[in-house]
């Protein structure tokens, strides 16, 4: 019988979940292998009723527990690259929708870093863009995770980025962080080529150019209203998943210090009456970085001030607490994968 694995989710993830729609790929591809919902609750330790009807999300912990159950059951060693393949429409909720809206594949990874935790917990993504070359980069919040769950990411992404385009795309040079385990035949088909394996992180790289490919199945007009709805979405998950006190009340000295250019760690670290050392370890307790919290606060108030027409480039990097405009620009392609000129320019 196969036993329920152990997959303990870091600090920042504990209430981490998927949703049902997220879930029915997993299901699909079971099924497609003989292996029925009750089968794979059994085998992942859950209640018999867990999955019966679909739930509307499931705790992420509980999501890798089936991943790695529906690869044993069916005996499928490439399990997660068939639930990749069985990504649809409708898999990535109202966040798919807006990715339809969108007038090509910048503009549609833009919202992917936006919108993401509208389907899942399971991990982020980040782009880069340098010189004629995109960085893709997905950061697991599960880095114990079994391959499964880096291959169902990749192969998904693929297999709706084929929709959107409306056939093939040029294939990406993949880097995946886990051993090749194997045939690898399956990789070289799903993704056009074999992926880099044993890599420093799971991460695609392929032509900036690629961003501008406008998406021939877009609706452009209903962008606006379904961007609204993922807005709303986004704010009433963010009002019920609150973060760590500590990363709060970081966040929280970070705004208030931005626009007078105080958010050195040592800084912040006194207005709470921590040392920094101090204030640095409970960050790390809470899954978090000072770092991390600087960015994220200084990247949320940048789209922020980008939607206000009469503000300056100038104007919001000083905001942000840098001397020159040049330091936010920078920064902004690392956070968004454009520059902020081009972002606000598509900013609804």
């Amino acid at each position: 019988m196969t036993q329920p694995c152990s997959i303990a989710p870091p600090a920042a993830a504990n209430a981490g979940r998927v949703t049902g729609a997220y879930l029915q790929p997993l299901f699909d591809a079971a099924l497609a292998r003989g292996v029925t919902p009750a089968m794979l609750a059994h085998a992942a330790g859950l209640p018999a009723d867990a999955l019966a009807p679909l739930p509307d999300s499931l705790a992420a912990s509980d999501y890798l527990r089936l991943l790695d159950a529906g690869a044993e059951l069916a005996q499928d060693p490439h399990f997660g690259l068939h639930v990749g393949e069985c990504v649809k429409l409708g898999t990535y909720s109202v966040y798919g929708l807006v990715l339809l809206a969108c007038r090509d594949f910048g503009q549609a990874l833009d919202q992917t870093m936006r919108y993401e935790a509208l389907a899942h917990d399971l991990g982020r993504s980040h782009l880069r863009v340098e010189a004629a070359d995109a960085h893709y980069e997905w950061i697991s919040h599960y880095p114990q995770a079994s391959r499964h769950l880096a291959d169902s990411v990749f192969a998904g992404i693929q297999t709706f980025g084929r929709w959107l385009a409306g056939g093939q795309l040029p294939p990406a040079e993949i880097s995946l962080t886990h051993a090749a385990t194997g045939d690898t035949a399956e990789y070289e088909r799903i993704f056009g080529k074999l992926p880099r394996f044993k890599a420093p992180a799971n991460s695609a790289r392929f032509a900036a150019s690629l961003l501008a490919l406008p998406l021939p199945n877009a609706d452009t007009t209903l962008y606006p209203v379904l961007q609204q709805h993922a807005e709303r979405q986004l704010g009433q998950l963010s009002r019920r998943v609150e973060a760590p006190p500590i990363v709060a009340e970081v966040r929280a000295a970070v705004v208030r210090n931005l626009a007078h250019d105080r958010v050195r760690l040592t800084t912040i670290a006194a207005e709470l009456k921590l040392s920094p050392r101090t204030l640095q370890r409970k960050l790390a307790e809470a899954g978090a970085t000072y770092q991390g919290v600087l960015d994220e606060a200084r990247y949320a108030l940048a789209r922020d001030y980008l939607r206000q027409p009469h503000l300056s480039l100038l104007e919001i990097a000083f905001l942000l607490g840098y001397q020159e405009q040049s330091a936010f620009t920078h920064a902004f392609k690392e956070w968004s994968g454009t520059n902020p000129g081009a972002w606000r320019e598509r900013a609804p």
